[in-house]
């Protein structure tokens, strides 16, 4: 890690390309369930397409969570979300997906999972404030309380 204090803005612009990988997987994600909601696409692809896109998102929201500590970025609402014990889960969640698995139900997924909803509504509040940093960033705004 650098010892700088203050990450530089093709820095941030480079970890801004990591979100909006899984930026794009999570509107695959809602766009897949509107779809399921519908009901116009088949149960066995839904299946498959839902552990794509929210493992994909979740892996790569948790490489921003990387480039957020390892820049040393600052922010009181993410910096409070990122204390979460679910870090570590969401780390271990990550490498079950980019590490092949012998067990579908590997402990590395399931220990993320197991608290249901509360996971996902965690992931996604992590994501809008990852979602408000870029654009205030990005708008020249004052992001590093």
């Amino acid at each position: 890690m650098s010892n700088k204090t203050k990450a530089s803005d093709i820095e941030i612009f480079n970890l801004y390309k990591y979100f909006m990988w899984a930026d794009s997987m999570k509107h695959s994600y809602e766009k897949l369930l509107n779809q399921n909601v519908q009901e116009i696409i088949p149960k066995s692809r839904f299946e498959a397409e839902y552990n794509l896109y929210i493992s994909y998102w979740f892996g790569g929201l948790y490489v921003v969570i990387e480039g957020w500590t390892e820049l040393r970025l600052k922010d009181r609402r993410i910096d409070s979300l990122v204390k979460s014990p679910n870090v570590n889960l969401l780390r271990r969640y990550r490498n079950g997906v980019f590490h092949f698995q012998r067990d579908y139900f590997d402990e590395r997924f399931m220990g993320f999972l197991r608290d249901g909803l509360n996971r996902i509504e965690w992931v996604g509040l992590l994501h809008d404030e990852f979602e408000r940093f870029f654009l205030e960033w990005a708008q020249g705004g004052s992001v590093f309380i």
